[in-house]
């Protein structure tokens, strides 16, 4: 209703009185146009024009009006945002940052390991269980978007801090009923939410005075973004992040241009050719 109130307020600026069954595709155009001079990005102009489409489908269904205006009306184009990323030493000093003195500092430490380690999501980590960590094959089972769940490998880094956490602070844990499989426990013996996690990577950030704003999906996007410039194949990152559409995976291939054009300069049989 409020994009419909905002369509309203279109046509009162512009002295017209017409009721929903008079509003023609040429009225719609106009006011997205109206919206875009207000300043409202590509994203909000998308969700505004969702709204009048729903808005005229009730109409139709209760028979409000006898002809969709919006059906033609098109959404503007959305631009994908290219991610903010970590290099190698950043990650480092991150990890660095870590007070193992304290017992939660092991913990962190198995945590951003993981994170980078094998690009979980946030919610995907938090609910890592013990029974799920294939330390012999090198592997995780995660639990992803839609209750799907994937393998992913793990390398010696996250493995090895794991398994020092587990061993040394975890077990002595007073653990609640319900989370003894969960890998990841705070102080009360419960799993993590995902805004300690947010907290845990914005303290140690600050810590070290870094000046991009990351999350714990930053960790993903170095991940993906470090096997790509590395030549791993789209497909197998593809599987190992738990994208459902290629498309989603190939964003990482837009990361680093000036690797792009090198490697095509190197290996494209004309790329030199005078």
């Amino acid at each position: 209703m409020r994009d419909v109130h905002k369509l309203q307020q279109y046509f009162d600026e512009e002295g017209k009185n017409v009721s929903p069954e008079k509003v023609s595709l040429d009225d719609l155009h106009k006011f997205v146009v109206w919206a875009a001079e207000l300043g409202m990005q590509a994203s909000s102009q998308a969700r505004l024009i969702s709204g009048i489409k729903a808005f005229y489908k009730y109409l139709l269904i209760s028979n409000g009006v006898d002809d969709d205006p919006s059906e033609l009306l098109e959404a503007p184009k959305i631009g994908r945002k290219l991610p903010d990323t970590l290099n190698h030493v950043e990650v480092e000093a991150l990890i660095a940052a870590i007070d193992l003195s304290k017992p939660e500092g092991e913990r962190n430490k198995a945590i951003v390991e993981t994170l980078y380690g094998c690009g979980l999501r946030v919610s995907e980590l938090i609910n890592l269980k013990i029974s799920n960590l294939y330390f012999n094959d090198e592997f995780i089972k995660v639990q992803g978007k839609g209750d799907k769940e994937r393998l992913v490998p793990i390398g010696r880094a996250a493995m090895t801090q794991i398994n020092r956490y587990i061993e040394q602070v975890r077990v002595h844990q007073k653990i609640q009923r319900g989370f003894e499989d969960y890998v990841f426990l705070n102080r009360r013996g419960k799993s993590l939410t995902r805004v300690m996690i947010f907290t845990i990577i914005k303290n140690l950030a600050e810590i070290i005075g870094l000046k991009k704003t990351i999350s714990p999906h930053t960790f993903r996007h170095s991940f993906a973004t470090e096997l790509i410039e590395r030549g791993a194949d789209l497909r197998a990152v593809q599987e190992m992040l738990g994208h459902e559409s290629i498309t989603t995976t190939e964003i990482y291939t837009h990361l680093d241009r000036e690797y792009l054009r090198s490697t095509i300069m190197s290996f494209h049989p004309r790329a030199n050719k005078k």
